[in-house]
C-alpha cells in the first residue's frame, strides 16, 4: 500500500472551462474579463465624480449648480409674480427694489429670469433624456438587426442635414410654437447623435475577447448587450450628455429669441433677451441678465463634458 495519501482534485464550475479548457479559462489577462454590473457602476461613480470636482469640471459644476440653485429658490427671492405689471416701473434702472430693473412692461426682470431659467431647465431635463433614450435603443437595434441598419442610417443623415435651429424653424411651421416644440426639436435633434454614438460603441465592444467567450458559453445577444456592452458605454454616453445638455441650452435660447419657442407671457431666457434687443444702448442691463446666465449654462455643461472626457483617456 502506498504511503502517499490520495487527493481531492478540484472539480472546475467554470462553464467555459468545458469549451475551452480550465488552462485556457486561468489564461485570460484579467483586463480582458468583464466587469461586474456593481464593478462597472462602482468605477464610473468614482470616475464621475472625480471630472466634477478637479480643474475644469469643478468650474461647470459651480456654474450649473449656482443656476439650478437660483431656479429652485426662484419663488423665495422676488416678491413678485413673473407677469405682475407694477404701476410706474417702466424701464427702471437696477436698484434695491428691482436688482436688475424692469421691463418695457413694468415687470420686474430678476423675477423673470428666474422663472425663465425654470422653464429652459425643465425644458432641456426632458428632452435630452428622451432624445438620448430613443437614439440608444435604436442604435441596439440596428446592431442586432443588421437589415434596420441601413434604415436608420439613412434616416440619421437627413435629420444631421438640417442644423437644430433650422430643424426647429421647420418643425414650427408645422407645429405650433411653444415649450413642447422645443422638447420635440431638440429629441429629435440628439436621436442620431446618441444611436451612432451608441452603435459605433457595440460594435467596439462586442469584439473584445470576454464578449466572445460569453457568446460561445451561451449567452443571448440580449444579456451581452446589458451586461457587457452598455456598462462599458456609460462613460462615452455621459460625455455626450452634458454636450447635448450645452446645446439644447443653446436651442432653446435661440428659438425663444427667434419668437418660435416658448410662448409669452411665460417667460424664458431666450425671450427675455430677445425684448432687450431693442434697448441695448439705453438700457443695456435689460438683456444683461439672460445672457450671463445662458453663458453660464453652455460653458458649464461643455467644461464637465471636458472633463469627464479627460478622466476617461487617464
Amino acid at each position: 500500500m502506498s504511503g502517499r495519501t490520495a487527493t481531492n482534485s478540484p472539480t472546475t464550475t467554470d462553464p467555459l472551462a468545458s469549451t475551452f479548457g480550465a488552462e485556457a479559462v486561468l489564461d485570460i489577462e484579467p483586463g480582458l474579463l468583464p466587469e461586474s454590473a456593481t464593478d462597472v457602476g462602482s468605477r464610473v461613480r468614482q470616475s464621475t465624480l472625480r471630472s466634477l470636482l478637479s480643474g475644469s469640471g469643478l468650474v461647470g459644476t459651480v456654474l450649473v449648480a449656482v443656476v439650478v440653485l437660483l431656479a429652485v429658490v426662484g419663488p423665495w427671492l422676488t416678491t413678485f409674480a413673473a407677469d405682475q405689471q407694477i404701476d410706474g416701473a417702466y424701464l427702471l434702472p437696477p436698484s434695491s427694489a428691482h436688482w436688475l430693473g424692469t421691463d418695457d412692461l413694468n415687470r420686474d426682470l430678476l423675477t423673470r429670469m428666474l422663472y425663465g431659467i425654470r422653464v429652459d431647465l425643465l425644458i432641456i431635463f426632458i428632452a435630452v433624456p428622451i432624445g438620448a433614450a430613443v437614439g440608444i435603443a435604436t442604435g441596439l437595434v440596428t446592431v442586432t438587426h443588421p437589415w434596420s441598419d441601413v434604415i436608420a442610417q439613412r434616416t440619421f443623415d437627413v435629420i444631421l442635414a438640417f442644423p437644430a435651429l433650422l430643424l426647429g424653424i421647420a418643425l414650427t411651421a408645422v407645429l405650433s410654437p411653444g415649450a413642447q416644440t422645443i422638447v420635440i426639436v431638440i429629441a429629435i435633434a440628439e436621436i442620431p447623435i446618441f444611436g451612432r454614438l451608441t452603435r459605433t460603441s457595440v460594435l467596439k465592444v462586442r469584439e473584445m475577447p470576454y464578449v466572445e467567450a460569453a457568446r460561445v458559453s451561451g449567452a443571448t445577444n440580449r444579456h451581452i448587450l446589458l451586461r457587457h456592452v452598455l456598462p462599458n458605454s456609460v462613460e462615452a454616453l455621459g460625455v455626450q450628455v452634458a454636450l447635448s445638455l450645452s446645446l439644447a441650452v443653446f436651442v432653446e435660447g435661440a428659438m425663444s429669441y427667434l419668437g418660435i419657442g416658448v410662448v409669452a407671457p411665460t417667460p424664458s431666457l431666450g425671450s427675455i433677451l430677445a425684448a432687450g434687443n431693442g434697448y441695448l444702448e439705453t438700457n443695456p442691463w435689460f438683456s444683461l441678465g439672460p445672457l450671463v446666465v445662458i453663458s453660464a449654462l453652455v460653458l458649464g455643461f461643455y467644461l464637465i463634458a471636458q472633463s469627464i472626457s479627460r478622466t476617461r483617456r487617464q
